[in-house]
């Protein structure tokens, strides 16, 4: 059966070479379970390079269908950023659909957003490359369309070795053509609901600043150290909660308080400021990828500068 993607024939992995790297998709090698499908770590060699990969196999039963798979490999050979995730191919074969990326040492954001560990200062430095990336994708430069990502969470986050950010989940996102770059584009809700933003259902569709909703929601996470839905709780759902902390001046109830103890407030007043306002009830007043990033970048500059009061000297006694 021939490909559906030879636009793309440079990117194609035979998939015996992907059933070695993987083990023959050994359940040892699984690292995780999307909504694409299951994910396996392997060692790829390929062009004459040994690489650490991961194989995400598509599993119609359970995850997305076939257009998921032809979204993401479209997207990804066509969009370059060092805060997206690459693509380094895909196999179409024998009925399986798969698509291979570069191994992410640290996993998804996910892991760690409870851990005592993460740094605020790390954890800022992640919030700047997500909305680096998504500024990317929103911009028009070098390209006659614009990316709405759809499906921005703290598990379609990815960190590296050096913990830095690279953001994953293209199989859902829509291209908005520079025609249309003001209207809201039609498509049924889809993804998670807490990161979904509230305006999709009264519009039947989403604009870029749906995106920014949902990184409003991701942020609010990495405040607070905890998903956005936690099932068993009274307050299951994060983002109704952030807003009322915020509004009440009372945040310090919920952030982490290993954070708490180590952040600069004045870090905290620009986040929680920039974060609030991108869980706006109206799209029109969030913030942009400009505002957003210029706001997390003073957060972060203030965060540095209480690190370095506090560091002792050298010559200190």
């Amino acid at each position: 059966m021939a490909s559906t993607m030879p636009v793309f024939a440079d990117l194609r992995i035979p998939l015996e070479e992907v059933l070695k790297a993987t083990n023959n998709f050994h359940d040892d090698n699984i690292i995780g379970h999307g909504d694409f499908g299951p994910a396996y770590k392997g060692q790829l060699l390929w062009s004459g390079k040994s690489m650490k990969i991961v194989a995400r196999r598509l599993d119609r039963k359970h995850g997305l269908g076939d257009s998921a798979f032809l979204t993401e490999v479209s997207m990804l050979s066509n969009l370059k950023h060092t805060n997206l995730v690459s693509i380094i191919g895909f196999c179409e074969e024998k009925g399986e659909k798969i698509i291979i990326n570069t191994y992410e040492a640290n996993g998804s954001l996910e892991r760690f957003l409870d851990s005592p560990n993460f740094t605020w200062t790390q954890r800022l430095r992640v919030c700047l490359g997500v909305a680096r990336a998504l500024s990317y994708l929103h911009s028009y430069e070098g390209r006659d369309y614009a990316v709405i990502h759809r499906f921005i969470n703290s598990s379609t986050i990815l960190l590296d070795e050096n913990w830095e950010a690279k953001l994953s989940g293209f199989e859902i996102s829509i291209k908005q053509p520079i025609q249309r770059k003001d209207q809201v584009l039609l498509c049924d809700p889809i993804g998670k609901v807490e990161y979904t933003d509230p305006a999709t259902e009264k519009t039947n569709g989403v604009t870029h600043k749906s995106d920014i909703y949902s990184l409003g929601v991701v942020l609010f996470e990495l405040l607070c150290g905890r998903k956005a839905f936690i099932w068993n709780e009274a307050d299951r759902f994060l983002p109704p909660l952030a807003k009322h902390h915020y509004e009440n001046k009372d945040l310090q109830d919920i952030i982490h308080p290993d954070l708490w103890n180590q952040m600069s407030q004045k870090s905290l007043l620009h986040y929680s400021k920039v974060a609030y306002a991108c869980l706006k009830e109206e799209r029109a007043h969030r913030p942009d990828t400009k505002n957003l990033i210029d706001e997390l970048e003073k957060s972060l500059e203030f965060q540095l500068r209480r690190e370095n009061l506090v560091r002792p000297s050298l010559f200190s006694f």
